[in-house]
């Protein structure tokens, strides 16, 4: 299957959208949660787009549908993350919708990503996507 840039996959673009809205939601919290919750929403936001794009950039899909299994897994650990702040009232339900929005979004394209990689056929062996170069 020969890929797009992983800077052209719609996840990609959404998650890098949902890592912007972490990290202006979570500068609101407590401080003393700065190394707490704060930190772990973070990491488990940047672990979805860094996940597809290093999993776009290896040789075959089943190395990639293993990465996006790992977004996958970190987009879950973030709505629960979410779940929480607004349970413990660092942050309203009305704040916190946007970004459960974007998971939400981003929890339906991974599966149909990860299916197309499946249901394609051809040689297991794929094209290294081109770098792009820009933010």
């Amino acid at each position: 299957m020969a890929r797009k840039n992983y800077r052209d996959l719609e996840a990609w673009k959404v998650s890098i959208e949902m890592v912007e809205c972490v990290y202006h939601l979570t500068k609101v919290f407590p401080a003393e949660e700065r190394y707490g919750l704060m930190s772990q929403m973070r990491r488990a936001a940047v672990s979805v787009p860094s996940n597809i794009a290093e999993g776009s950039g290896r040789t075959n899909r089943k190395e990639f549908l293993a990465f996006l299994s790992i977004a996958r897994g970190s987009l879950r650990e973030l709505e629960t993350q979410l779940t929480i702040t607004v349970r413990l009232k660092f942050i309203s339900r009305d704040l916190a919708l946007p970004l459960w929005d974007l998971c939400q979004r981003i929890g339906q394209m991974l599966p149909r990503l990860m299916q197309s990689l499946r249901r394609d056929s051809g040689s297991q062996n794929v094209q290294r996507p081109t770098p792009n170069g820009s933010l």
